[in-house]
């Protein structure tokens, strides 16, 4: 039976990020999202407890992180990830911390943080689409990425459908670090479906110009 709510206390150990995105995967899995929506907010929750972890309690200090989870009536997962020490949020893009928030930011719908004296909140959501009926099986494509001394080089084989585009998206966005590093996309090798590739492109190269990048795209 799948719990509707999801409530973790762990202490701000680096060890103890993997059990949490395990425990959050396997209960978005139980709400019904699927894989591609499930990694999407398990990065974004990886990248806010590592945030708390690594800088809500400096020096020798010690202290927790609470993530809890739960599910509206439209089916959206709201996750806040919550410490009790003291940390500044730095703009987007200047430091790796920086970066994690702008890796959020491309990972879900909705992004808000809470600063208060007794900590910082961090308050994720991510809707799920409606489950539809899969005509067939479309061959899954392939991502392989290559890092050069310039930024990233990604090489897409294979069919794309529709349906692939919020993989193919994740797995780029990913790869450029959330828009941080220059990314190039290679796509001469797609095969005879190709529709979700467009949105996914235009996706990361939003995350590219947030982060004063650009995307590349060669297509032969």
């Amino acid at each position: 039976m799948h719990e509707d709510f999801l409530a973790l206390r762990f202490p701000a150990d680096a060890h103890e990020v993997a059990p949490v995105r395990h425990q959050l995967r396997e209960w978005l899995h139980g709400a019904g999202f699927g894989e591609d929506e499930a990694s999407d907010l398990v990065l974004a929750v990886s990248e806010a407890v590592n945030n708390s972890v690594e800088h809500a309690y400096p020096g020798a200090a010690s202290g927790t992180v609470e993530v809890r989870a739960h599910c509206e009536l439209d089916g959206s997962a709201h996750v806040d990830v919550t410490d009790h020490g003291q940390w500044r949020v730095p703009p987007p893009a200047m430091t790796m911390r920086g970066r994690g928030f702008l890796l959020m930011r491309e990972s879900v719908d909705d992004v808000e943080i809470h600063r208060r004296a007794s900590g910082t909140t961090v308050r994720l959501r991510r809707a799920r689409s409606p489950v539809l009926p899969v005509a067939r099986a479309a061959p899954e494509c392939d991502v392989q990425i290559h890092e050069t001394s310039s930024g990233v080089v990604a090489v897409v084989r294979g069919n794309v459908p529709v349906e692939a585009g919020p993989s193919l998206r994740r797995t780029l966005t990913t790869a450029a670090r959330g828009g941080t590093v220059p990314l190039t996309v290679e796509l001469s090798g797609l095969g005879v479906e190709k529709g979700g590739v467009e949105q996914a492109l235009h996706d990361v190269a939003e995350a590219l110009s947030a982060a004063g990048n650009r995307l590349v795209v060669r297509r032969r």
